[in-house]
């Protein structure tokens, strides 16, 4: 018995050992792969589409300015470096006649009037939003040119230890997120992003939590907030999350009769 728990001790002490002599860029990367087998490896990497349902409530200045029953369809391509490559159709109310559909070649707000094109800084913030979120990154962007990690150490974040890491990109944008140390999942993010109108910088916030197996072991986030400079813009509380449904293409294209309104300005 002394014999084995030496074993053990000696086996522990060889692991801290090496995780130790562990670069920062090493250590980074070990914990990103680690948050990819914990949200479900392989499954987690050949994801082909999501649906997720539940309620979304947006705020202004930390008040609730819009809530709604929501249904998020999303469905991935073909990744490519730089680009958002991922289709999402995002439909409100529960009949789902007014939808927000966002493609690599462009978005409209869709209602009974018909197609109105989004204006272009809200959709080039959806793209940059969605190359910035740390589950699009682990499923789409790993084996992309120039993106490198470095662990900045671990902390405390809600009572829990958490690793950090800073995610880097070929365009020198930055993401840090922290990956809980026992779940190895990632439970928030932090970015800045240059405000053009105000020649200044945004730092937006996005956390996860309330994470289920939602099938062939993939774990995924049933609680999303996102926070821009220390104010809640958007929550979503999903009720139920499903993969791999063979979403069809005509969720995500216009119907040849709908009416093409104005761009939104």
């Amino acid at each position: 018995m002394k014999r084995a728990v030496l074993v053990v001790l000696g086996s522990c002490w060889l692991a801290g050992a090496a995780r130790a002599a562990e670069t920062p860029a090493e250590r980074g990367k070990r914990v990103v792969y680690e948050a990819v087998q914990a949200l479900g490896g392989d499954a987690f990497l050949h994801m082909a589409d999501r649906v997720e349902s539940g309620r979304a409530y947006s705020f202004y200045r930390q008040q609730i300015s819009g809530l709604s029953v929501a249904k998020i369809y999303t469905r991935y391509l073909a990744p490519v470096p730089g680009a958002a490559a991922v289709s999402e159709r995002q439909a409100f109310g529960a009949k789902e006649d007014n939808w927000v559909l966002l493609t690599p070649n462009g978005a409209w707000d869709v209602t009974y009037r018909g197609a109105r094109p989004l204006d272009d800084q809200t959709y080039a913030r959806y793209k940059e939003t969605t190359l910035r979120n740390v589950l699009y990154i682990l499923r789409q962007r790993l084996s992309e040119p120039g993106l490198a990690f470095y662990s900045q150490g671990t902390d405390l974040f809600e009572f829990h230890p958490v690793e950090i890491v800073d995610i880097t990109d070929s365009r020198e944008v930055t993401v840090t997120v922290y990956f809980d140390q026992r779940s190895k999942l990632p439970v928030h993010q932090t970015s800045r992003r240059r405000n053009e109108q105000f020649k200044d910088f945004d730092t937006e916030v996005t956390n996860y939590g309330l994470y289920r197996d939602v099938g062939h072991g993939v774990k995924w986030p049933f609680n999303i907030r996102r926070e821009r400079n220390g104010e809640k813009i958007f929550e979503m509380f999903s009720d139920d999350v499903q993969i791999n449904k063979d979403l069809t293409d005509d969720l995500f294209t216009l119907a040849g009769n709908v009416k093409i309104l104005p761009k939104a300005k």
